[in-house]
């Protein structure tokens, strides 16, 4: 598995499952059209993309092309990278017919296609010991003293930060995790919401 400082965002959760096999990085799916309407997932986009940058990962069939295009007029243009997978005929596993154009989307490509179109956009490979400066990330047990998980009223608290922050409100605490070690260090996340 490679470390990759930026994010990646795809179109949908098995674009996801498909690159977390492959690296370490935050992995966002943007439910395929769904980014076009959700304000908040747009938002949740931009600050990721001004905290560590981001890498557009769509699949190259037209469908791919318009989400990525509505990222590109929408997030800032010096924070964001885009990677091209190649055209592939063929349909993914999972599916009983191909796509509408016959391609191959990200789910279906052979990891070393995926490295290498990362690698053509740009992105940062980091090793280990760089991967996380800052020192620790922030952990379930950090959600769990704030009163964010797994007590009484940590919903509601979660929605009050969710919306705050300006982040979807449908988040878990397992993605808002994700989401706070994207934006934050643990050290001034911890400083910034001590009850």
């Amino acid at each position: 598995m490679v470390k990759i400082r930026e994010a990646i965002v795809v179109e949908g959760k098995y674009d996801q499952n498909t690159l977390r096999q492959i690296v370490d990085t935050a992995v966002i799916p943007t439910r395929g059209f769904g980014v076009l309407k959700d304000r908040a997932l747009l938002d949740f986009l931009r600050a990721v993309a001004e905290a560590r940058g981001l890498i557009i990962l769509t699949d190259s069939d037209g469908a791919g092309f318009v989400i990525r295009n509505y990222l590109k007029g929408a997030l800032p243009r010096d924070r964001v990278r885009h990677a091209y997978i190649p055209d592939v005929p063929g349909k993914e596993r999972r599916k009983k017919a191909p796509g509408k154009e016959g391609k191959l989307g990200v789910e279906g490509m052979e990891p070393a296609v995926l490295l290498e179109a990362l690698r053509r956009a740009g992105a940062t490979f980091v090793e280990e010991a760089a991967a996380r400066p800052g020192g620790q990330p922030i952990t379930k047990a950090d959600l769990y003293d704030l009163g964010l998980s797994g007590g009484p009223g940590s919903r509601e608290k979660r929605l009050a930060l969710l919306k705050r922050l300006g982040l979807p409100a449908h988040m878990s605490a397992n993605a808002l995790l994700e989401a706070l070690n994207l934006l934050y260090t643990r050290e001034a996340f911890l400083q910034e919401f001590q009850p």
